[in-house]
């Protein structure tokens, strides 16, 4: 390999895709060893590499090695410059652990992206291109990212194993974000929600609908669940079912639920009334653990904080999910702060970050972020957040 000595080095494949996501924001080169050395099938997985080939084709001049093992990875990203392409995802994840990270990149690209993705639309593991567009989108549009170009679209689904579903997602460039303020999230007024199934009955939905709202309508009456039953090549290749619901508060907060069936072939057959009714405890699980972001989208929302202005932003989040706090020993105590300093091109700031547990029966934590001493518009790349992703990424 060439000369890496100004890598970042990391061992293992955990948290490999936020990795590779902050290094391409902050221009910091990483590498990766150790990549599932010690088991039976070592190194990187299809769906790892289908997400690196992603990332080559919405970059410009990006360098990427990896071993004959493939247990090791060295990633030097390019320009993030976007444009219209198409790509086909794994079918072993959903097309959402792609999205997740697209969602992240695409704001700050030279060229705003346009790109079709093919693959599974919904599947038990990686949240579904239902509930991104339900709650991902508005929370972008929280911190200014919004246009006739911002869509995310469901134009064929695709059930494991075999997949099949295509997705169209174009977002518009925004090379500065608003401050946030999410610390009320006000109480629900009413839930929405998407049954689907494919290559199965019709009445499969309908009958996840009914059990859904026989536990639902016991807390308020504003429901209403669709149904979508997609034919012939729009309905992929695998049969399913499965469901989505989001909850809307008063203040513009969107809580999200899901299930799926179990993919053909394997596990137990499931019936869609327990489907349904265990995806709407889900849900009123979701509402109990509070905040104003959802589980799903808790990494998001901080990450755009930090890559916003020095202005204030303010979240309040409920007990933090194992994808966003990863080391959860940080937060255990009563009142944690993170203090970064960043000594890039001769300034002297702070990245601070305050999380403390209020008294109240869903423990819902605060987090407080924001950058002091910087001056002027971030660039596509951050330079001034190296110290910053540096520290994430670790």
């Amino acid at each position: 390999m060439a000369s890496q000595a100004h890598s970042l080095s990391y061992s293992g494949c955990n948290f490999l895709r936020q990795r590779l996501v902050l290094s391409t924001l902050s221009g910091r080169p990483v590498k990766i060893r150790k990549i599932r050395a010690r088991d039976d099938n070592p190194g990187l997985r299809d769906f790892e590499a289908s997400f690196i080939r992603l990332l080559d084709k919405v970059t410009n001049g990006s360098r990427i090695e990896i071993n004959q093992t493939g247990t090791t990875l060295y990633y030097q990203p390019g320009l993030l410059y976007g444009g219209s392409m198409e790509h086909d995802c794994s079918v072993l994840r959903g097309i959402g652990y792609y999205l997740e990270s697209l969602l992240c990149l695409a704001p700050f690209m030279k060229h705003p992206l346009r790109i079709v993705l093919r693959g599974v639309t919904n599947d038990q593991v990686d949240p579904s291109v239902d509930v991104l567009k339900a709650t991902a989108l508005p929370l972008l549009k929280q911190f200014g990212i919004d246009g006739e170009s911002f869509e995310l679209k469901v134009v064929r689904r695709g059930m494991p194993p075999g997949g099949g579903g295509e997705v169209f997602f174009s977002c518009p460039v925004r090379k500065v974000l608003k401050p946030i303020q999410l610390i009320d999230p006000g109480k629900i007024k009413r839930i929405r929600g998407m049954a689907y199934s494919v290559r199965v009955s019709p009445q499969m939905a309908n009958r996840i609908v009914d059990s859904a709202r026989s536990i639902l309508n016991k807390f308020i009456p504003d429901i209403y669940i669709y149904t979508d039953h997609m034919k012939g090549i729009n309905s992929g290749k695998s049969p399913g079912f499965g469901l989505s619901l989001v909850a809307e508060t008063t203040n513009g907060t969107f809580l999200s639920a899901e299930l799926a069936s179990n993919p053909q072939g394997q596990g137990a057959a499931m019936l869609p009334e327990d489907l349904g009714r265990n995806c709407a405890r889900l849900l009123l699980e979701e509402i109990y653990r509070g905040g104003c972001v959802d589980s799903t989208n808790q990494s998001l929302a901080l990450l755009l904080m930090t890559l916003g202005q020095q202005d204030v932003s303010k979240v309040l989040l409920g007990p933090l999910s194992p994808y966003t706090s990863p080391r959860p020993a940080k937060v255990n105590c009563a009142a944690c702060v993170l203090k970064i300093p960043l000594a890039t091109q001769g300034i002297n700031a702070f990245f601070s970050c305050w999380i403390t547990k209020q008294k109240r029966p869903s423990q819902t934590t605060h987090v407080r972020c924001w950058m002091s001493g910087l001056e002027g518009n971030l660039e596509h790349h951050h330079p001034m957040l190296n110290s910053v992703i540096t520290q994430l990424i670790s």
